[in-house]
């Protein structure tokens, strides 16, 4: 742990620290930086957020049904996983683009996908949808569609029963699915990259940011956005592990 996280840790606050705090503040806080920081975190919190509720609905269709090709679905669902980031950034900027296949039936009504922000929260949807149905599924696996029906049995509606019984034993691996996959977009780069514009104050993520400072050997500069990706990143898991600690107490 010490060699994978806490020394390139270490190594990045100790070159942030060569930079005065006065130049370190400038450079955190340009109006580029800001925009970049605005566009990752809130484009990973909507896709995590998004895939929190799709995911659990995947994740319960997968478990609680029969139908044909399950199991080729099932197996589909790790393919971001296996798919590396860069095919799966071509793929969604050749499907999504005005002439794609997708792409070309939302041109009409004015929606473009591919080369904007939508495109950025369209790749952050597709790498971290497995993170919440990985999660949950096993979950609902072991519950037992026994205490579903004591509760009908009781006088419960199936609203009721969803919100009382099914969900509250659930939310533990739901909220971790989440935390996972916000994660996982915030430092997602290959797709972005390639599905993106990277126009500055429009779809440029930081981490995009960063590997431009780092092209044009502004190293002070790509080490203080770094370090405040990282510190940003770090308090919001830190909120959410708070609300992992809360679903907890349902367990």
């Amino acid at each position: 742990m010490s060699l994978l996280l806490l020394l390139p840790f270490a190594a990045l606050l100790l070159k942030s620290a060569t930079v005065s705090p006065a130049e370190f503040w400038r450079i955190a806080t340009q109006p580029v930086a800001l925009s970049s920081y605005e566009v990752t975190f809130v484009t990973a919190l909507v896709a995590a957020l998004v895939n929190g509720v799709f995911g659990l609905l995947i994740a319960w269709v997968l478990v609680r049904y029969d139908f044909p090709l399950k199991r080729f679905i099932d197996a589909a669902i790790d393919l971001p996983f296996a798919l590396p980031t860069a095919v799966a950034g071509i793929t969604l900027a050749t499907v999504y683009s005005e002439n794609g296949w997708i792409g070309s039936l939302l041109a009409p009504f004015g929606i473009r996908v591919a080369f904007t922000r939508l495109g950025v929260g369209l790749a952050m949807l597709f790498i971290t949808l497995p993170f919440v149905v990985r999660s949950v599924q096993p979950v609902l696996q072991e519950m037992e569609k026994e205490i579903e029906e004591a509760s009908w049995s009781l006088g419960a509606s199936e609203f009721q029963t969803f919100w009382r019984v099914v969900l509250p034993p659930l939310m533990p691996a739901l909220l971790t699915g989440v935390a996972l996959g916000f994660a996982r977009a915030v430092g997602e780069f290959g797709s972005i990259v390639i599905v993106a514009a990277n126009v500055p104050f429009r779809d440029l993520i930081s981490a995009v940011l960063i590997f431009q400072r780092l092209e044009q050997f502004d190293y002070a500069g790509a080490t203080v956005i770094g370090t405040v990706l990282l510190v940003l990143s770090l308090l919001v898991l830190l909120v959410i592990n708070l609300l992992q600690a809360w679903g907890k107490r349902y367990e």
